[in-house]
């Protein structure tokens, strides 16, 4: 019925990380749907870079969304959360990688995925990455009239 296999990346350069993934072969008649989406609205840490292979691509850029609360004292905390943004998707990619700067604000849609990365001392870490399908650019600054 199920059968989980290991999918490896292709090996490729030791500056690029490997990220380790299972897939499950499933028979159609009873499989389930399930949902996998990520809305993040938040500002860029950091110029996009590439990534990856001539045959596979990828621009990854950090993204930081905060969210403030208030304690009975009166103080109010904000707490910045990070998160990783790889996009895959050819037209996208070259825009994200050509016109997106640190510091501007975006709109992503996409889905999360877990994976480990083997960092070049050996080490094994889990990860977590926003697969964007979708982003949108807003103004960085206002025009000047």
């Amino acid at each position: 019925m199920f059968q989980t296999l290991l999918r490896i990346l292709p090996r490729q350069p030791a500056h690029i990380n490997k990220i380790h993934t299972s897939v499950t072969r499933f028979d159609s008649q009873n499989s389930e749907k399930t949902i996998n989406q990520v809305t993040l609205l938040g500002r860029v840490g950091a110029d996009p870079q590439k990534r990856g292979s001539v045959e596979h691509p990828v621009i990854n850029f950090p993204l930081a969304t905060h969210f403030s609360y208030k304690y009975e004292s009166g103080d109010i905390l904000q707490k910045t959360d990070w998160h990783r943004v790889s996009v895959f998707r050819p037209g996208l990619r070259d825009t994200v990688y050509k016109y997106l700067k640190k510091g501007q604000r975006v709109y992503v849609t996409g889905k999360l995925s877990y994976g480990e990365v083997k960092l070049d001392d050996g080490q094994v870490r889990t990860a977590s990455t926003v697969i964007a399908d979708d982003i949108i650019f807003f103004q960085s600054q206002p025009q000047e009239s």
